[in-house]
């Protein structure tokens, strides 16, 4: 069963890979179109996290943006305590 951890929460995605594959797919497809009522351009970062479970090249890209966030968020930190 793959899942994905986000804010500390891990969701479960299925296991069957083209399953996930279409899950992203569609998110990412239907999230180029946010500026319609019903989408929302929130749909594409979900859709690409789903990928990055299948895709190499996505889950660099998503573990570089992790270790990013995470870095700004420390240095935030810093900037607030005395």
């Amino acid at each position: 069963m793959a899942s994905i951890r986000l804010g500390g929460r891990r969701i479960r995605l299925p296991g069957n890979k083209p399953l996930r594959i279409g899950m992203g797919g569609t998110l990412v497809t239907l999230g180029c179109f946010g500026f319609l009522p019903i989408l929302g351009f929130w749909m594409v970062p979900l859709g690409l996290v789903i990928l990055s479970v299948d895709f190499h090249p996505v889950r660099r890209f998503r573990r570089k943006t992790e270790v990013w966030w995470g870095r700004r968020q420390r240095a935030k930190q810093g900037r607030i305590k005395p």
